[in-house]
Order: C-alpha cells, then structure tokens, then sequence
C-alpha cells in the first residue's frame, strides 16, 4: 500500500511529510530529513500519494511563481473562499497536489492581493485598497533602489543633492525613517566609518569647519540665523522723545574694548565733584528703555539669550538696527544707565553710589590692543615733577590713573573677603581669523595677559556695577538674576541677593552686557524701574524669571561648548599652519599639558610617572591632527628652560578651576571686564572662554 503524504503548517511555514501514524485529531508525520513530529488534523491542508514530499514542495514553489497575482486576483471570488474550491474554478479541473500546492503558496503569499482569513481561507483586498497597497510597494522598491545608488555614492566619495541639503540634520536630529538616513547608515555600513566621516568624506561639507557650524546651526538655529521674520521698526515718537527727554550727564565718557567689538555695551568716566572728590562712572547701553517685556525684540532676545561668538564669526542675540540704536560709538549721545561711585580721599575706596537713566556724550572708544603696550603699570603711576608723561598723548590718561587706583583698591578689598589673593598670571588667547589675497583663510592667535592694567580696570569696574546694583535691587527689594557662590561650591544663578565668594563681593548681578545676554537685559528693566521709581516688570514670585534662568543656563552652556569647539579647531588650524611641529607646552596637571603658544590642551599619558609640577615646560611633538574629531597626537621630546615668574602663562592655583574633557581649556568662570570688549566682544577677535566671558571671574584669574 503506498504511503500517504500531507502538507501541513508550523510555525507559520508550510511542510510536508510522510504520515507514520493517524490518531485522528492528530498525525505522526516524518520529514525527508528523518525528524518526526506531531501535527494536528486541523493543520493539515493536503494528503497526497504522490510526488515525494520534498518533490512536491520543490515543483510547488516553482510553479507558484509562475502565476500571475492580478490575473489570480481577478478570477477569485469577492467573497471569502477557500483555496481547495477556487483551484478546481482557476484550474478547471481537479487540481493535482502540486498545482493545489502552488496556488495555495501564491494565495498565502501575496498578502497585499489576498487577506488570510483562516486555514485555507482568503478574501480579495478591495480594489481601492489594493491600488494603494500597490503604490505603497511601489514607492517602497523604488525607496530601496534610491537607498542602495546613495549609500554607494557616499561610499565611493560623492554626496547626492538630497544628502548635501540634510547633512547636517542628518548629524543631529536624524529621522531613521526618512530614505536620506537610511542610505547613510548603508553607507557607514560600507565603509565602516561613523556618519560624520562618511558625509566629511563625501563632501557634503566644504570642510570639518562647515560641518561643526552645520551641526551647530541645525541644533540651535534650525530656522536660521537671520532676523528677516521680526524687523525692528524705527523709534516711534513717544519712545523717541522719551530718549531725548532723559538728562544728559556732564561726564565725558569712554569705552575699552577690542578692536572688532561692534557691540559696546560699556563706557567708564571720571568727574571732579564741587567738593574737590572724584566721582567715576561706569555708564552701560541702555536698550532695557525701548525693548519691553513680551515684544517682538524681546522675544527674539528670549529665544536666543545670548550672543553666539566663535572665531571669525558671530550671531548675535539682537538685530543690527538695535545694536547700531544703542551701542556705545564714539561722537554719539546715547541712553544710558549710568553707576556714580564716589571716592574717599584715597581714590581707593568707594564712599557711596547712585543709579541714574540719562543720556551720555561718548567722546571716544579705546582699543585695547592698541594700548595695551603703552598702558602698563609703570605709565599709569604719577610721573615725577619735571619727568615726560608717557601717555601725554592720551586725553584720558588722568581718567585711566584715576581709574587704575581704584582698580587696585577694589581688588585689594575684594581679597580680603575672599580670604585670598588673586593669581595674576592667567592669559586669554584672542583669535584673529584672517584672508590672503586669494581668499585663503589663516588664524593668528595673540596671548593677553589677563593682568594688563587696562583689562584690570574694565574688570573691576563692571564688578563694582553688578555687585552695586545686585545690592540695589536688594535694598529695594526687586527680584533680579544673580550669580552667586558658596565656598568650595560651583557658580549657580539664584533670584536672591547672596555672597558670590569667587569674586569676593557680598553680592553679584549681571547688568552690563545687555546688547548680548538676556539676563542682563532683564536686570537692566529692573533697575530702570527701581531708578525711575516705577513698578518693575518682574515681581517677587515672577516665575517668569526662574524660567529666564533654566532657558539661559542650558543655552549658554551649549553655546560655551561650540565655542571651545570652534576655539580647538582654530588651534589645530594653527598647528597646521606652522613650519614646524615642535613646540613648547606648559604642564598643567597630571598628564594634561597646554601650548604655551596657543590654548590648545592635550593629554600625554606618559607625563605622571615623571612626576611634573604644575608650570613645567617642556617641548613636544604634535602630529596626526584631526580637524572632525578635534584630535591631536603629542610626544614628549625634553624639557624647556625653565620660564620666569614674568612669562609664566598658565595659572594653576585656583581650586575652583576644572579641565574639560577635551575639547575644552580649563573651566573658569571668566572676567567681567576685560572680556567686555574682547572674548566677550567681536567674534572676530575672541579670547579663550569668550561665550563665558563677562561672567565671573576679574582679570588674573577667580
């Protein structure tokens, strides 16, 4: 008696085997391979004698794929129908096992034409729903066409139009759904590289620059970086009247910035009061009077909270026609909110202060890079009776030696609360990004030494205006924005008056950069309001301002990193640059090291068992530079001759002075003053720590 056959189901594959036994609701089956198993009646959907099982599953398939799913489509009922009894119809006789195979294995695998409905069981797709279907499929094949050509584009060093127009989202926020991720992550898959390599490679990116600011763009300026949606209109006739309305100050005022700052927010003066005293003044841009809380430009400001700088480039917080209204330029009179300290007969000490909304003459802006060499220490003393006065040809050198007095005299009595001097050896590094005739690009960086005397002055008078007018609020009892301090603890912003213990002063509110942080902004609308006696536009339990700080804090740190970032990349540029790869460098700790030349950090692991202290110099070799990864190798080569106290250049004192991983110099919270016009001025020309800049720290150091 021959043997009888079945194809079954399992496991949602069909099978066939020889029957062993029959239990009835259940069959012994034995595959071609010899395994035996149980299979229930329910599941078995042929018996057959012939051909072999492994015959009719081959002969099936093939035939399966022979016939044509719109025609089968079209012949099937529109009903539910069993495949048994629609291949007697679509066959027009009894089928044999393989044909009523192969139409079995055609029904059940075209899901998209067919819907299973039970064993055996199928109902057509609706016509309309099996167009869609097919569009969908469609576009899917030619989705995955599309994929493979891009992925091997990438691969072989080209970048489609589509990719080119992503990349950068592509980087940051990709959509793994979206066929420009997906032929990306192909060709990773290729080339075995990370996607930021593979678009470098493929030039979707001029070069690793573009694709550190496209990244950053895309993350925080995904609608760009311009203004054209919120355009400042001219000064109406009240606001303009109100302007010229405000007082205008006797004092003939002055800035101190760098060279490419077009952001002013600061100008200083010194007066000779009726009674013989000196009165100084510290007069910061006043936009607070004509940007009010919820406006166009306001909201603007909140978005984006601060200026943005990086070597070579900016954006700023507000638009070019607010910056222009109220910058502090030379030959201008401008509103602002000026701080009057006077002195006591030493010229040292600050008797006593007060805030007034006004309008100022500026009678010149000083760039310190173009002073810095004439007003040194010595220049600033008295000169003796008789002796040439080596800034004769400065109008403002009895300003500036007033000025100097009293900056020695804050610092002074700054560390005495302190409890501690301050270090005097820290550098900033100002970056100049420049280009040749041709176009070509090239970076200069210039060391500052954070203790020359006009970087000094503007540190200790904006000190003095935060810490004064954080006092103001308190007394008047304001809310405002503070920086503040606990010994041995991180810098945190606070809505309450409390010691700020880095800097020394019972009390610190930023106030004076206005044009380029948010949170100056806000606390310059209070003190307005406090000098004028109106009502503020933030009250004691304003939540407004709590949120004003998370939004600043997350934002401003973001800002710091593309920074560091951008100032890396310029290092390594300016490695590149150099005839030779040898340089000096200067331990900073452990096996963390610092170009004496540049802020460029790098880790030799081979430093901690020479056991070097902090300061040593040495020379090593940098090579293998990495502009995408901000990555550079060093090797000890010998040591340097030992520097002198005057040209030292790291400080390595302050405790509360961390180093990034890199990329990254050191954390510090940064100066007040001198970055007002340098790394906190024009990007052009940025010091290290610039988005940092106008924090904390005064020049030497926190």
């Amino acid at each position: 008696m021959a043997s009888t056959h079945v194809l079954f189901e399992e496991d949602g594959a069909f099978k066939a085997g020889t029957v062993l036994a029959d239990a009835g609701a259940s069959l012994q089956v034995e595959a071609a391979s010899g395994k035996r198993t149980k299979v229930k009646t329910s599941m078995v959907f042929l018996r057959f004698p012939a051909p072999s099982p492994v015959e009719l599953l081959e002969q099936a398939h093939r035939a399966a794929e022979g016939i044509d799913l719109d025609f089968l489509w079209e012949c099937a009922p529109q009903d539910e129908f069993d495949f048994a009894g629609f291949a007697d119809d679509y066959y027009g006789h009894p089928p044999t096992p393989v044909e009523a195979a192969s139409l079995l294995f055609r029904l059940h695998g075209a899901p998209v034409y067919f819907y299973r409905k039970g064993r055996g069981r199928y109902r057509p797709a609706p016509p309309e729903t099996l167009r869609a279907a097919l569009a969908a499929l469609e576009r899917k094949k030619e989705q995955a066409a599309r994929v493979e050509t891009w992925a091997q584009a990438l691969a072989d060093g080209e970048s489609p139009d589509e990719i080119r127009r992503e990349a950068a989202r592509l980087l940051v926020r990709p959509d793994k759904n979206a066929v420009e991720w997906k032929a990306l992550d192909r060709a990773c898959a290729i080339t075995r590289s990370p996607p930021a390599r593979v678009l470098l490679s493929a030039g979707a990116f001029a070069d690793a620059r573009a694709l550190h600011m496209g990244c950053f763009l895309a993350e925080q300026f995904p609608q760009g970086t311009g203004f054209g949606r919120i355009e400042p209109a001219p000064l109406d006739e009240t606001l303009a009247a109100r302007l010229a309305g405000l007082p205008l100050s006797e004092a003939e005022t002055f800035s101190i910035d760098d060279s490419t700052t077009t952001e002013i927010d600061d100008c200083l003066s010194v007066q000779r009061r009726p009674d013989g005293g000196l009165r100084i003044g510290v007069h910061i841009a006043a936009p607070g009077i004509a940007i009010a809380p919820g406006d166009a430009l306001d909201q603007l400001a909140r978005e984006r909270m601060s200026t943005v700088y990086m070597p070579g480039d900016k954006i700023t917080m507000l638009p070019d026609l607010p910056i222009e209204r109220f910058s502090l330029e030379a030959g201008r009179e401008l509103p602002a909110l000026s701080l009057y300290a006077d002195l006591d007969e030493t010229g040292r000490i600050v008797s006593s202060t007060h805030t007034r909304v006004e309008r100022i003459r500026v009678a010149a802006n000083l760039r310190h890079d173009r002073l810095d060499d004439l007003v040194s220490e010595e220049a600033l003393a008295e000169p003796a009776p008789g002796a040439a006065d080596p800034l004769a040809a400065l109008p403002q050198a009895g300003a500036l030696r007033v000025l100097w007095r009293l900056t020695l005299g804050l610092s002074e009595g700054r560390d005495r609360m302190r409890g501690k001097p301050e270090g005097r050896n820290r550098v900033d590094f100002s970056f100049y990004v420049e280009h040749d005739a041709e176009g070509v690009e090239s970076v200069r960086i210039v060391q500052r030494r954070r203790d020359a005397p006009l970087d000094r002055i503007v540190a200790e008078m904006m000190i003095l205006a935060n810490s004064a007018w954080g006092g103001l609020l308190a007394d008047h009892r304001v809310p405002g924005i503070y920086r503040t301090q606990a010994p041995g603890a991180r810098v945190r912003m606070t809505t309450h008056a409390q010691p700020h213990q880095g800097l020394g002063v019972a009390q610190y509110g930023w106030a004076t950069s206005p044009l380029r942080r948010y949170v100056d902004l806000v606390n310059q609308r209070q003190l307005i309001a406090v000098a004028g006696g109106t009502t503020p536009p933030y009250s004691g339990n304003d939540a407004d301002l709590y949120a004003v700080i998370q939004s600043f804090e997350a934002l401003y740190a973001s800002y710091a990193e593309f920074q560091q970032r951008m100032e890396r990349y310029w290092c390594l540029r300016w490695v590149e640059q150099q005839p030779s790869r040898r340089f000096e460098a200067v331990v900073v700790r452990d096996e963390l090291v610092r170009m004496a030349g540049a802020p460029l950090y790098v880790r030799m692991p081979e430093l901690p068992a020479m056991q070097l202290a902090p300061g040593r110099r040495i020379v090593v070799d940098l090579s293998e530079t990495d502009l995408l990864e901000l990555s550079v190798s060093a090797r000890f080569i010998e040591f340097a001759p030992e520097a002198s106290e005057e040209t030292e250049l790291v400080e390595l004192e302050d405790p509360m002075d961390g180093v990034d991983e890199v990329p990254g110099p050191p954390e510090a919270e940064q100066a007040s003053g001198p970055s007002e016009g340098a790394a906190d001025g024009d990007a052009a020309a940025q010091g290290t720590g610039g988005a940092g800049a106008a924090d904390d720290a005064p020049a030497g150091g926190a």
